[in-house]
């Protein structure tokens, strides 16, 4: 029987909202050791709006002369296609590889729910090869930009 995401995911990730700037996402991201922060609106029940990632901070932030207070709405990625609790975490790492991405949010509807990455999977020791390729693909086609 083949393992899902919610097997595997992180559940209660680290989260801003549209009312958190990039100074308090980058103190975030130091204090629980990641480079991905979903942002979420907490008024209606969590609800996934989009992701910010140490790169976007730098990127789209500090790069572009913003200052620490500048809002999350600026620098976020939107559109990101999410996985559900019920995939299969092959399904999971394929979602990574087509969307060049090294963690999705995982969504119950729009309600965030956790995260995956393809540690959680290269950790667990689930799909190896599966995380290997994705990781290969997402490399590989970062090395070609």
């Amino acid at each position: 029987m083949k393992k899902t995401v919610q097997e595997v995911m992180t559940t209660q990730p680290a989260t801003v909202t549209l009312q958190d700037n990039i100074y308090e996402a980058a103190v975030k991201m130091r204090d629980h050791d990641t480079g991905f922060i979903p942002v979420v609106d907490f008024s209606d029940g969590h609800t996934l709006i989009g992701v910010v990632t140490d790169r976007d901070l730098v990127v789209r932030g500090y790069a572009e002369k913003h200052s620490g207070s500048t809002s999350i709405e600026n620098v976020m990625t939107t559109g990101i296609r999410c996985a559900t609790q019920y995939m299969e975490v092959d399904e999971a790492a394929e979602l990574m590889a087509e969307q060049q991405i090294r963690r999705l949010p995982v969504t119950d509807g729009d309600k965030l729910i956790g995260v995956v990455s393809l540690g959680d999977l290269a950790v667990r020791n689930i799909f190896a090869d599966n995380a290997g390729d994705a990781l290969s693909d997402i490399s590989e086609q970062h090395r070609v930009h």
